[in-house]
């Protein structure tokens, strides 16, 4: 079976680093205490569960950088309302790497 290759709208798992999750949480938080759900003005905020380094999500492929590293911009949907923007980022198995979904 040939090797795949990133292109845009590929999905692909993202697993995320420590400050990746500090930034998600981070933005999820000010949403709250924002009082933005309370007052249901209508603004649109970070809102999910909380995250932590390790936990992986499906994301899109939003722009492939270098083909000869498999470095990608990736949209990561998030397990809530909001995705993150996780930018240059390489194929590989630890947290701050995404790699392709297993085939069942």
């Amino acid at each position: 079976m040939p090797q795949q290759q990133p292109s845009v709208g590929r999905i692909v798992h993202y697993q995320l680093t420590e400050q990746d999750a500090t930034d998600i949480n981070r933005r999820r938080k000010d949403f709250h205490e924002s009082r933005g759900a309370e007052d249901r003005t209508g603004y649109i905020g970070h809102v999910g569960n909380r995250v932590a380094e390790g936990d992986q999500f499906p994301a899109i492929i939003v722009r492939v950088w270098d083909e000869s590293t498999v470095t990608c911009n990736l949209q990561v949907l998030l397990d809530g309302n909001d995705t993150y923007w996780a930018t240059s980022r390489a194929e590989g198995a630890e947290p701050g790497h995404w790699t392709w979904p297993p085939r069942h």
